[in-house]
């Protein structure tokens, strides 16, 4: 039985559909109005191995603050609903990806409680039609939404399309590996029996 989740969110700022398969294959039908931003999401499900539909209308007439934030929150969302109970998973997933010249390390711990710590050096202020500073406010959205720890740190680059791109697949390597499940864990992986 694949894990599966379906949340919608509607504001005065956006309205978003999303479906997302922790057991899938990497397809994606993704639309946030925001070019760059679909790029990195359609590389996330597509290295993760998951499934995604996004639909987004948002207010991109004021800025990309609002979209990119509550995308953050429902996949968030979306994490927590399809890992479930937790029982069985790995908990943990680490990965050190390369990107041509960049090199970003994603590590995760799916343990209930929110946490970012974000260290990528982007020096333009715009990558495509992204925000850059609106990556951090994506990760930690993302962070809270799950309630995970999430570390994801640049060991090199300059690029900045390398080094956000390299952050987007490294964090769906590692969310990938530690929702696996492992028949040796009968329970949750927790001395408090609890995630």
């Amino acid at each position: 039985m694949k894990r599966t989740a379906s949340i919608t969110r509607n504001t005065k700022e956006t309205q978003i559909q999303m479906t997302f398969c922790l057991d899938g294959s990497g397809q994606a039908d993704i639309s946030t109005g925001i070019g760059f931003f679909d790029h990195m999401l359609n590389n996330f499900t597509r290295h993760g191995l998951f499934d995604m539909t996004l639909k987004v209308t948002g207010d991109l007439e004021v800025d990309t603050h609002h979209t990119i934030e509550d995308v953050g929150i429902v996949l968030g969302q979306a994490i927590s609903q399809a890992a479930g109970d937790k029982k069985g998973i790995v908990r943990y997933g680490s990965k050190i990806l390369p990107m041509d010249e960049a090199l970003i390390l994603c590590a995760l711990d799916l343990c209930g409680r929110p946490y970012l710590v974000y260290d990528l050096n982007l020096e333009r202020e715009f990558t495509g039609d992204l925000e850059t500073e609106m990556v951090k406010e994506f990760f930690y959205a993302v962070s809270y939404g799950a309630a995970m720890n999430l570390h994801i740190k640049q060991l090199s680059g300059q690029n900045c399309h390398h080094i956000i791109e390299g952050a987007f697949k490294a964090f769906g390597k590692a969310l990938d590996q530690a929702v696996q499940l492992d028949s040796r864990i009968t329970d949750v992986l927790s001395t408090k029996g609890v995630l």
